[in-house]
This record gives C-alpha cells, sequence and structure tokens, in this order.
C-alpha cells in the first residue's frame, strides 16, 4: 500500500507541478547530467552478480551460508526496512523544505524521482513475477530481486545527484541507509544476497537513466512555463511513512 500511495502522489506531482515558488525552491535546471559508461559500472556488476547467482552452485551456497549467519543471530525481527526505504528520497525534499537548496526545483526533482521510480518498479514487478525464486522464509516465490533495496538505492542515487555539489556526506548518509535497508532484508528472512544485489543494481541504474532522460521528457513533455506554488513535507502518523504536499495553481 505504501508503494501505491508513493506512486501516486509522484504521479500527481508530475502532472500537475508545472513550475515552482521562487521563495520556497529558487533553483533552476540549469544543466543536463552527461552520460559517462563508467558510470554503468557498479551497477551492471551489482545486477550481474544477482542474475549469475540464479544459476550458479557457488553463489547459491553462498546465499544460502549468509542466511544461515543471519539465523544464527536472529532474536527478533525488525521491519525498520520498510521505512528505511524511503527515507533518502524523502530526504531530498526535507532538506529542500528547510532550506537545504539541492541542484533541482521541486518540478524538475519530482519528474525526475517519478521517472526513476516508474523505472525501478517495472522493472522489480517484471522480475518477480517471471523470477519464479522462492523467498528465504519460504512465504512466496517472488524474492529475485528486493523491490526495498530497490527503492531505498534509487532514493540514496537520487539524493546523492541532487546534493553531490553541496556535500558529498549526503550522498554517503543515503548509501549507508540503503545499504542498511537491504542488510534487514536478509535479516528478516525475506531475501538472498544475490536479491538484494541486483536491487541495489536496479536502484541505481534507474535514477542513473532518470536523469539522462530529463532533458528529454521535459523538452517534449513539459513545455509550459507556468509558475506553480508548491511545498512537499515527510510525515509520519504512527502506521503510515510518506509525503505530504501542497501545491497552488
Amino acid at each position: 500500500m505504501n508503494r501505491i500511495l508513493i506512486l501516486l502522489f509522484l504521479l500527481f506531482c508530475i502532472f500537475k507541478a508545472k513550475g515552482q515558488n521562487t521563495l520556497i525552491d529558487s533553483l533552476a535546471y540549469k544543466k543536463t547530467v552527461k552520460f559517462k559508461y563508467e558510470s554503468l559500472i557498479i551497477p551492471t556488476v551489482l545486477i550481474g552478480y544477482g542474475v549469475f547467482g540464479l544459476e550458479n552452485h557457488s553463489l547459491t551456497l553462498l546465499n544460502e551460508s549468509t542466511q544461515n549467519e543471519f539465523k544464527e543471530h536472529i532474536d527478533s525481527k525488525f521491519t525498520i526496512d520498510d521505512f528505511s526505504q524511503y527515507s533518502p528520497f524523502l530526504s531530498v525534499y526535507a532538506l529542500n523544505t528547510f532550506g537545504n537548496k539541492g541542484k533541482n526545483n521541486f518540478k524538475d526533482r519530482t519528474i525526475i524521482l517519478g521517472t526513476a521510480y516508474l523505472i525501478m518498479g517495472g522493472t522489480v514487478n517484471i522480475l518477480k513475477h517471471t523470477g519464479n525464486v522462492e523467498r528465504p522464509d519460504g512465504s512466496s516465490k517472488n524474492s529475485f530481486p528486493s523491490g526495498h533495496t530497490a527503492t531505498a538505492f534509487m532514493g540514496a542515487e537520487f539524493l546523492y545527484q541532487e546534493y553531490k555539489d553541496v556535500s558529498v556526506w549526503y550522498g554517503i548518509s543515503g548509501y549507508l541507509v540503503a545499504t542498511g535497508t537491504g542488510i534487514f532484508r536478509m535479516y528478516n528472512n525475506r531475501h538472498w544476497l544475490t536479491d538484494v544485489a541486483t536491487g541495489a543494481g536496479i536502484g541505481i541504474l534507474s535514477t542513473k537513466i532518470a536523469y539522462w532522460l530529463y532533458p528529454f521528457i521535459k523538452k517534449s513533455i513539459f513545455k509550459d512555463k507556468e509558475v506553480t506554488n508548491g511545498i512537499a513535507i515527510p510525515f509520519y502518523n504512527g502506521r503510515e511513512f510518506g509525503l505530504g504536499v501542497t501545491i497552488t495553481f
């Protein structure tokens, strides 16, 4: 349900947020992100490891030994990964809300995030429905890849891209949270190591693709310059974690 709410929010922002209040968010999208082949190395290696691990006996044994290590130290489950998966990309909106401006304005970053989310979500769901990999706890056969991990690393790369010119530590903190999310997916006996590695690769790659595509998306779809006031605020009501958004036309 949380995934559906987040996706609906992003789609709403993409098609409704046609500008921004300069008092709230004054940075304009000034330059494109150049395609660099070397930036594909890490996500490609992660995805390749996970895919290769589906059929490789040695990596399958590594999956099992990793889970056994976690089982030996598991006393109770911690569902923090259900929330931490969203925290990296929500941090971008929180930082902007409190005056710490990133690379892009509200409209631009929301379109980029929405594009990344659609790429990531579509890829993960297709693989889950075609992979037929049983979860470590035996609850279902849609273990591969880890959607929580993909969401977390998508957000970590988004946080890095938006704030790398401000401080690299923002990106590092996002990646630490994303890594923790992946570890907790294994700790909670929901995913194998190969699931988590592939999810991380998909998440990173989805955000990179979104930044590369955005200049074309903006030029071909979002041509108008109508100004819209908008603000996004993270919220937690004790049961659900998400974003509150106010947009005035």
